[in-house]
């Protein structure tokens, strides 16, 4: 079971779509979630924006196409201005596609969900996103290897971002792009959990991400981690 927030006050959601009966279904789902409530409703992407600035939310479920503005361009709004950078944004979409992926966690996206994800798993996707975490499933991170695959490799040394990153932090960072969870990684590097939690917190301080998926975003556009080399082990 994952935990409420540490202030005990529920997780305040957003349902961003441009579909009314969609949104309609959301909220009922939301609002009967003990600790979930909904705080607003947007119909494109220009609304999303508006909303998340006039009263932040913790999470934006934001559909991807929608008219005018998509829900792309709102995430990349809603996460690189001041005023909402804390809101997470949770992408649902019914397309399954590698651009779709790829352009939401560099929009800043905490997550990305298909529409025909199970309600329980929805909910516990709030949950994990409104908590800190990144919804970066093993499948989500093939298809980020798969785009880093048709790329050419890295002809420079790594940049400046990873300047001041030690060598287990890196080693942490290689296995976070595999799409490891902490636990995964502190059997495979034989660490304690709470020294990899660290390892983590440090990273992300260092990297100035938000969360695990820009930490992978990172890896792989740092050449740190390259879809045709997995990373070694101690």
């Amino acid at each position: 079971m994952i935990p409420p927030t540490d202030s005990g006050d529920p997780v305040r959601v957003l349902i961003a779509d441009d579909q009314a009966l969609l949104r309609g279904s959301l909220r009922v789902l939301v609002d009967a979630e003990p600790g979930l409530v909904t705080t607003s409703e947007a119909a494109n992407g220009t609304e999303a924006v508006r909303c998340a600035r006039q009263d932040p939310p913790d999470v934006v479920l934001m559909d991807v196409r929608m008219p005018g503005t998509d829900g792309i361009e709102a995430t990349r709004q809603i996460c690189g201005s001041p005023g909402t950078a804390n809101v997470k944004v949770l992408i649902l979409t019914m397309f399954d596609l590698d651009e779709y992926v790829y352009a939401a966690l560099r929009a800043g996206a905490s997550g990305f969900l298909l529409k025909d994800t199970p309600p329980a798993e929805l909910i516990a996707a709030i949950r994990i996103v409104a908590g800190g975490d990144a919804l970066l499933a093993p499948a989500v991170t093939r298809r980020l290897i798969a785009e880093f695959a048709h790329r050419p490799e890295p002809s420079q040394p790594l940049p400046r971002t990873l300047d001041g990153v030690t060598g287990r932090e890196r080693e942490v960072l290689a296995l976070i792009a595999r799409g490891l969870s902490n636990t995964e990684i502190a059997e495979r590097l034989y660490l304690g959990i709470a020294t990899v939690k660290t390892h983590v917190s440090h990273l992300l301080t260092k990297l100035d991400c938000r969360d695990r998926a820009q930490l992978v975003i990172v890896a792989y556009e740092s050449g740190l981690v390259t879809a045709a080399r997995p990373p070694t082990g101690p």
